[in-house]
């Protein structure tokens, strides 16, 4: 089995991205390629490999199906339905990758800058980066609500703290509708899918 190389390939595009933009004259003086060491050939041919996989994109390349995939697996992993990840990225922010809230959220799932760093998420405007850190930050609050998917959601939309004085919703409208908004989503959903 091939190790997969994706982080590694985007760690070498963003070195190569920042020293391009310090240093325009290198790219001009450089005409020659770069010789071929069997690493940056494994790199080539894994990233062809994965072309023709099916393997999900990173950053502005993502397709809707690589992010459709990127949630199932998710799903998957954290234990969250993937109607559930559908209906919070709808109503956040209608799918759009480029959406900034008043209140500073980003992205997809709506990160604010302080959470999208506590999940390690360095670009929450790369729908995989983003969409990965919201659902983990949603299965941490539905383990945290023992399973309380309102609860969760009013968590993730209000904060915890909100909905810990308030012992379950918070008397907040936006917070309110959110929950409501979600969960009527998230049903519909399921509905479609059995």
């Amino acid at each position: 089995m091939r190790p997969d190389l994706t982080r590694m390939q985007i760690v070498l595009s963003r070195i190569n991205e920042i020293v391009s933009r310090s240093n325009p004259h290198i790219r001009q003086k450089q005409q020659l390629p770069p010789p071929q060491s069997p690493f940056v050939e494994l790199l080539e041919e894994n990233r062809d490999s994965s072309r023709n996989s099916g393997a999900v994109r990173t950053g502005a390349n993502a397709s809707m199906d690589d992010i459709r995939r990127h949630i199932s697996r998710l799903a998957d992993i954290h234990n969250i339905d993937e109607e559930l990840i559908r209906a919070v990225i709808q109503i956040e922010s209608g799918w759009r990758r480029d959406a900034v809230s008043s209140k500073g959220a980003m992205g997809l799932m709506q990160l604010m800058p302080r959470t999208a760093a506590m999940l390690g998420v360095e670009d929450a405007f790369d729908p995989i980066q983003n969409i990965e850190g919201g659902v983990k930050y949603l299965a941490q609050l539905t383990d945290i609500y023992k399973g309380d998917i309102e609860k969760a959601l009013a968590a993730y939309n209000a904060g915890r703290s909100r909905v810990n004085a308030a012992g379950g919703i918070p008397n907040i409208p936006e917070t309110q509708r959110f929950v409501r908004n979600v969960m009527a989503l998230y049903h519909r959903y399921r509905e479609e899918e059995s």
